[in-house]
């Protein structure tokens, strides 16, 4: 097949997804030898996935979930690969039928994917969508030289949309697509009409409130912030562990999660089940897919190496640096973290800031409606 593009050396060649059966066949067999461990009474959640919840979900993906039809709708994209700074970038691109529509590229976080937005694009058909994967994850993986942190991503991205054509556009994302699209925003100021996220990094509390940082707030904002530091509290209490694990020994863990089906749909249902809002749960066929394409493309260590990076950047432990790009937040209320305004206009130029009652970290598979509405409202505006 002739390539989409082609200059300077570079080229953008189409995707397809196309798995071999022998690659089913595999995970099948493992999914029928799968050895359970012991669990505590009563411990549900409090230690990890509940050894009752896992069984049923392994039972639905050896004998329920349907792979192709999965493969089917996400082969319904347009899709496409280019190297880019010496890494194989996977993009989905989904142009608008009005030519004028603005340029949106959607960027997923961890433990994410493409996957994401299956949803959410249905319902931004009046933009031009790029949709890329980060180099390491799922269908850009895994990469072959370590340095892929974030702001490495967000340079690679710049260099995709110039492939792509256009000359003005916008970016949008949640996790680490948060980090990036803020990081595109600030480094290409005079292309990017506005940054949109479902989450800052950094803008909740991550130190005790003292009363030099309360006083000159309203009273509103002094309860946010003391709940911004409980909320944080408990994070780094009970779910930080992945974090460091990723950040320190991402190979130690590849070793395990690819090679167990089972370990590697543990490691990422505990974080869909207990970062997303209790009464928004996310389709268990979307989990799957998602599972799926870190399972299908070895990348569970690629991926998670991206903490890793980021932990040994030069740049690791520094405050933010400043973007004057217009940005737009929505502020779910289950999200992990609490964004508190003041710390946010230091360094961010938020002109539209939505909070909303329901929905947690993963907007996109949680609340696609109300992600598409504050999107289309915010590059209206």
């Amino acid at each position: 097949m002739a390539p989409l593009w082609q200059g300077a050396g570079v080229t953008i060649e189409p995707f397809r997804l196309d798995v071999p059966e022998s690659e089913l066949d595999d995970l099948r067999r493992r999914l029928d030898v799968v050895r359970w461990p012991a669990e505590l009474p009563g411990a549900e959640w409090s230690r990890g996935v509940p050894l009752a919840y896992l069984q049923d979900l392994v039972t639905y993906w050896r004998d329920g979930y349907d792979w192709r039809a999965a493969e089917a709708r996400l082969n319904e994209w347009p899709q496409y690969t280019t190297v880019i700074d010496g890494a194989q970038v996977h993009f989905a691109h989904v142009p608008s039928s009005d030519p004028s529509a603005v340029p949106l590229v959607l960027t997923h976080g961890w433990p994410g994917s493409v996957v994401e937005f299956t949803e959410v694009a249905k319902l931004l058909t009046d933009f031009h969508l790029v949709i890329p994967t980060i180099p390491g994850f799922t269908l850009s993986g895994p990469v072959q030289e370590s340095g892929w942190e974030f702001k490495r991503v967000a340079r690679a991205w710049t260099s995709l949309v110039t492939r792509l054509g256009y000359e003005r556009y916008g970016v949008q994302g949640g996790d680490w697509g948060a980090a990036i699209s803020r990081e595109v925003g600030r480094i290409d100021p005079e292309r990017v009409i506005g940054v949109h996220l479902n989450l800052i990094p950094g803008a909740g509390a991550t130190s005790e409130p003292t009363s030099e940082e309360l006083a000159p707030l309203d009273p509103a904002e002094r309860e946010r912030t003391w709940a911004s530091w409980r909320r944080q509290q408990s994070f780094a209490s009970e779910q930080q562990g992945y974090a460091d694990l990723q950040s320190t020994r991402p190979q130690t863990l590849a070793y395990a999660l690819t090679d167990s089906p089972v370990g590697q749909l543990a490691w990422i249902a505990e974080k869909f089940a207990t970062w997303s809002d209790p009464a928004s749960p996310i389709d268990r066929d979307a989990l799957l897919t998602n599972v799926m394409l870190y399972w299908l493309t070895r990348t569970a260590g690629s991926a998670g190496a991206i903490y890793y990076e980021r932990a040994h950047a030069s740049y690791w432990g520094q405050p933010a640096e400043p973007s004057r790009t217009p940005t737009a937040l929505l502020d779910l209320a289950h999200e992990n973290f609490i964004p508190l305004r003041h710390k946010v206009a230091r360094t961010d130029n938020v002109v539209r800031w939505t909070s909303h009652p329901h929905g947690g970290h993963f907007a996109a598979l949680e609340q696609p409606a109300v992600l598409a509405a504050d999107i289309r409202a915010f590059f209206r505006a």
